[in-house]
C-alpha cells in the first residue's frame, strides 16, 4: 500500500532530489515549498506524513509544527540545518516525531521515515473506536448506532474503519481506493460516492446534513471527530 508523503521544503533542488529517492522507494511525494502551503495541502488531502524543514521562508518549521498539532496526529519529521540541541528539543516537544540534521544521506532518511510511519501504525488495529453513540469494532466487522447494529457490507465496513481511523484528516477518493485495495473482498462494482452514502443513511441523524461523514468539494471526505 503505498504511503502519501508531503515534503515541506524551500530549496527545489533538495525537494526534488527528496521525491525522486523517496519514489523510487514506493512512496508518493508531493512538495509544498512554504509552510502556509504546507498547512494547507495538509489539511485538504491528510498526507501519512510529513517532512518538515525547520527554515522556511514564510514560518518556521516549529511553528508549522505547532499548527499542525492542534488537529493532526500525523507523524512528522523534521529537518534543519542547524547544530543548536534546542531546535530538536523544541521540535520534539511540540510534537514532531523525529528529527534529522542537514546535510543528510537519503538512506538515513528513508530509514527514519519508514521508522514514524511504523509507529503511527502500532496502535491496536483490533480496538473498538468510539464517536459518541457510534462504535465500530474491527474485530467483529461490525459498527452500531446507540447499540443497534448497522446494516452495512464488508465493503462499506471497511470504508467506514479507514475513515474513522483517520478521524480529522482529509481523504481523497483515490487515496480511499487504495487503502482499500487492502482488503481481501471484492472489487468496488459502484463509486465510493454510493458507498459513502449506504454509510450516512445507517450512521447519520440526517443523511442528508451529514455531521460525521463531510464532503470536502473538489478533495473528499473527512470523518469528524462527533462526540454527540
Amino acid at each position: 500500500m503505498t504511503d502519501y508523503i508531503l515534503l515541506v521544503e524551500d530549496d527545489n533542488r533538495l525537494a526534488e532530489m527528496v521525491k525522486d529517492y523517496l519514489g523510487e522507494n514506493g512512496f508518493d511525494v508531493t512538495i509544498a515549498a512554504n509552510g502556509a502551503e504546507g498547512l494547507s495541502k495538509q489539511k485538504t488531502h491528510g498526507f501519512d506524513a510529513v517532512i518538515l524543514d525547520l527554515m522556511l521562508p514564510d514560518m518556521d518549521g516549529l511553528e508549522v509544527c505547532r499548527v499542525l498539532r492542534t488537529n493532526d496526529s500525523v507523524p512528522i519529521l523534521m529537518l534543519t540545518a542547524k547544530g543548536d540541541p534546542m531546535d530538536r528539543i523544541v521540535g520534539l516537544e511540540l510534537g514532531a516525531d523525529d528529527y534529522l540534521p542537514k546535510p543528510f544521506e537519503p538512506r538515513e532518511l528513508l530509514a527514519r521515515l519508514r521508522a514514524i510511519l511504523r509507529r503511527g501504525k502500532m496502535d491496536d488495529p483490533s480496538e473498538v473506536i468510539k464517536f459518541g453513540a457510534l462504535e465500530i469494532d474491527p474485530n467483529a466487522m461490525t459498527a452500531s448506532m446507540n447499540g443497534n447494529e448497522c446494516d452495512l457490507t464488508a465493503h462499506q465496513f471497511n470504508l467506514l474503519h479507514i475513515m474513522a481511523k483517520s478521524a480529522g484528516r482529509v481523504l481523497s477518493r483515490d487515496m480511499l481506493m487504495d487503502q482499500l485495495k487492502g482488503t481481501e473482498l471484492e472489487a468496488f462494482d459502484r463509486s465510493i460516492d454510493v458507498h459513502i452514502s449506504r454509510i450516512r443513511s445507517e450512521i447519520e441523524d440526517d443523511p442528508k446534513n451529514p455531521k460525521r461523514i463531510i464532503t470536502v468539494r473538489g478533495a473528499g471526505y473527512v470523518f469528524a471527530r462527533v462526540q454527540d
